[in-house]
């Protein structure tokens, strides 16, 4: 039985934003977003009677959301071959390293503290504009990954591909975010 009563009425106005932005940030398609949240409301509404009040509304909405964006993600893969990675997701830093191993040319200090640069604004901007550089293969495996907080392993499962293929993918999409914060943020400053 419910120790903690649900009011489904209220819950668009009250969370229906804040799902969306939460939704677009990591589909990066607001369409699919927009019915992403609708499939997460109508879920909810078909088993409130089970929520047992052991969280709050907001965090057993924020639940269900995700694992509604899981099985976008899991519809989005069958038309991605992720276990291959061809020339043109090519490693933008792929001659940056010498023969054994140490940078040809080393990066640059960006001389910021990452907690005062978490809480900048405009760098979020910048970086959100560098995630959507990404290709999308790249761009879901790191948002799982490093947003989602997703374990190795479960994301191998979820795409069917090798634990080398997933540190290949994380390590290009680092490098390409690094380039592009370092173009686009730390250079401007």
């Amino acid at each position: 039985m419910n120790s903690q009563k649900i009011d489904s009425d209220q819950w668009v106005d009250q969370y229906g934003d804040m799902m969306f932005r939460y939704t677009l940030l990591r589909v990066r398609d607001a369409d699919a977003a927009e019915e992403i949240v609708q499939t997460a409301f109508v879920s909810a509404l078909q088993s409130k009677d089970s929520f047992q009040g052991r969280s709050t509304e907001k965090s057993w909405l924020f639940g269900i959301l995700k694992h509604k964006i899981l099985d976008h993600y899991r519809d989005a893969k069958k038309n991605v071959r992720l276990d291959s990675l061809s020339d043109e997701d090519g490693d933008p830093l792929e001659y940056a390293y010498n023969k054994l191993g140490a940078w040809n040319k080393m990066p640059k200090h960006w001389g910021t503290d990452p907690a005062q640069a978490a809480e900048n604004t405009e760098l979020m901007r910048v970086l959100a504009g560098c995630l959507d550089g990404l290709s999308d293969k790249f761009r879901r495996i790191f948002v799982l990954k490093e947003i989602e907080g997703l374990s190795s392993e479960e994301i191998c499962k979820e795409f069917d591909i090798q634990s080398t293929n997933l540190w290949v993918i994380l390590h290009r999409a680092r490098n390409q975010l690094k380039l592009c914060l370092e173009t686009k943020w730390f250079d401007k400053k």
